[in-house]
């Protein structure tokens, strides 16, 4: 009579070795991807497919050694934000260097490590640049007490709009001159950032002569706390305004230039 033959069970070293090859290239991958949220379910979903079709001694070795890959992964990665949605970069902000309302100079320094949303407007404006800035309001309320926002509303229109007409228009908002600054400068510096930083009007239109542009937006630009543009909204559409509080609240949240991996681990100069 024939019996049936088992087919050999590998031993624990075997296992282990086998399954360490594995881990380092899954490892690499990850790193590949930046911890991919979606690649990271679909491999425990095929982990658990596979898994149940396995014998039990080798489901417990690998169920075991999985725990530790987890565990691992937990030690790695908490502390950082990688597995927080990501708004796209779009641009980069320039150095600049305006006037606000109360005669101070602005820079980067200023606003470094804060989200700032970014307008231009002109006081003089009567068609949009009045519905911007009520809606700009409702968004400077929500965040007054955020210690890393600001906003940044530039003046197309310096000529008129000096130190003093400013401050005028920025009382009539009550704004807070620390977390809603209203900057003049030279209309060459102001019009090359709105298009070569902010990326609120077409490079296209820097072809006239300085004197002959006029710049006249309703959008508005999100940045981040390294200086990134990750976001152009509608300022006068309110389901864009709307998103613009998510993506600020998602801004608020997100790391300025922190490590990669916990305790700087991986890096050149680890914190």
């Amino acid at each position: 009579m024939a019996h049936a033959i088992d087919a050999p069970i590998p031993n624990a070293s075997q296992l282990i070795r086998k399954f360490i090859r594995v881990q380092i290239y899954i490892f690499a991958i990850l790193l590949q991807i930046l911890f991919s949220i979606d690649f990271t379910v679909a491999l425990l979903r095929t982990f658990a497919i596979h898994l149940i079709t396995m014998s039990k001694k080798f489901a417990f070795y690998l169920a075991f050694f999985g725990l530790l890959l987890v565990a691992f992964y937990l030690m790695l990665f908490w502390g950082t934000d990688l597995w927080r949605k990501k708004l796209p970069v779009i641009n980069e902000v320039k150095e600049f260097a305006f006037v606000n309302q109360l005669g101070d100079t602005i820079t980067n320094r200023n606003v470094e490590g804060k989200v700032n949303v970014v307008e231009f407007f002109f006081t003089t404006c009567k068609g949009i640049c009045p519905k911007m800035n009520t809606n700009m309001v409702k968004i400077a309320e929500k965040f007054a007490n955020e210690e890393d926002f600001v906003i940044l509303s530039h003046s197309v229109d310096p000529e008129r709009d000096t130190v003093g007409r400013m401050k005028v228009y920025a009382d009539s908002l009550k704004a807070d001159p620390q977390k809603w600054m209203f900057l003049t400068g030279s209309k060459e510096k102001l019009y090359e950032a709105a298009r070569r930083s902010y990326n609120l009007d077409d490079l296209n239109n820097a072809g006239l002569p300085i004197n002959e542009q006029f710049v006249h937006t309703q959008l508005f630009a999100l940045v981040d706390k390294a200086g990134k543009v990750r976001g152009i909204y509608d300022g006068l559409n309110q389901k864009e305004l709307d998103k613009l509080t998510d993506d600020i609240e998602l801004l608020l949240k997100e790391r300025c230039n922190g490590p990669r991996f916990v305790n700087g681990i991986f890096q050149n100069n680890p914190n």
